[in-house]
């Protein structure tokens, strides 16, 4: 398969955007995410996206002229809305924006409306963290996860992020859908041909399927089966109801071209460790961090995304004929 350096993908993301009816502000930004979700490995958020947001920028389901506003309702909230456009620059607006925020007043929040799919939740905590504070995501996305004991979808596949600092190290970032895998992972397996494992998700029917394509028509079955869906209650409270956005049962979805914009929403917190826990706090992380890796066969969350990214940062990353087909068509 064809080889890319990483510059090399995100200039080819960019032209294919900005020849889809986006600015090429936007592009960067939505080209800079899902090139670094690349690099970690994480494909499902990766360069597969691109032929579905190119379509969606083309009719304007997504507006790729959009151009975030920040307004501050309340010293400690900075409101972002993402005015139906990539959620890429509202996410970027929040967090160039919340370190001062955070550190002015010890917590700071960034609710996000009238946006659309994140990619890979760890990003913006990452970035939080790298500045020096403890920060949350959640994020709804349109209904793929059914109510526990239920059949028909209700809950997106809602993912949570957190990322804290650690003295002299990468920061400790946790990344997780609520869905056994992300469901991006099941559109990769169907533009690779492939089928997926048991267990992922079911058809329409509610029936365990292998099939992407049913499964993509279907329901995804929750992490933690009932907590998993508890826990997606409550993400869609907190990215949806409380910030003014669409309900995933609401929202169009993130993978074609047809119906209105999604409107989904994310809440990002940011946590300054200094007002918090003193002068002491990042000692704590690392000591807990430290204990964890101590034993054998034990690492800590998001080490192997490092070490591909190392990698890809070197080597460049894999990307199939097929799909450059796929976008050079655009």
């Amino acid at each position: 398969m064809p080889v890319l350096s990483l510059s090399e993908a995100e200039d080819l993301v960019v032209r294919t955007l900005t020849r889809c009816r986006t600015t090429e502000a936007n592009a960067r930004s939505v080209a800079r995410a899902l090139v670094a979700a690349e690099a970690d490995g994480l494909r499902g958020h990766g360069l597969s996206r691109v032929p579905s947001y190119a379509a969606q920028a083309k009719v304007g389901k997504v507006d790729g002229f959009a151009h975030p506003v920040v307004s501050r309702p309340k010293p400690a909230v900075l409101a972002v809305d993402a005015a139906h456009g990539f959620a890429y620059p509202a996410l970027d607006a929040a967090v160039n924006a919340l370190p001062e925020v955070a550190r002015a007043q010890g917590i700071a929040a960034a609710p996000i409306r009238r946006s659309h799919h994140c990619g890979a939740a760890g990003q913006p905590v990452e970035k939080l963290a790298e500045t020096g504070l403890v920060a949350m995501l959640f994020a709804n996305t349109p209904a793929a996860i059914a109510p526990w004991g239920g059949s028909r979808g209700v809950f997106g596949t809602n993912p949570i992020a957190f990322a804290c600092p650690l003295p002299d190290a990468p920061p400790l970032v946790v990344d997780l859908s609520l869905s056994k895998v992300a469901r991006g992972n099941i559109l990769a397996a169907k533009q690779r041909g492939e089928k997926i494992p048991q267990g992922w998700a079911l058809d329409p029917e509610g029936r365990p399927t292998t099939d992407p394509d049913a499964a993509l028509k279907g329901t995804m079955l929750p992490l933690g089966d009932a907590k998993g869906t508890a826990l997606a209650l409550m993400v869609e409270l907190l990215a949806a109801g409380l910030t003014g956005s669409a309900f995933a049962a609401e929202s169009s979805s993130f993978l074609d071209d047809k119906g209105p914009p999604p409107g989904t929403g994310q809440l990002l917190l940011a946590f300054d460790p200094a007002s918090l826990g003193g002068d002491e706090a990042l000692a704590r992380f690392a000591a807990l961090a430290a204990a964890i890796e101590a034993q054998p066969g034990a690492r800590l969350p998001g080490r192997r995304r490092l070490d591909l990214r190392r990698k890809a940062q070197i080597e460049g990353v894999t990307v199939s004929d097929a799909l450059l087909e796929e976008i050079a068509a655009l």
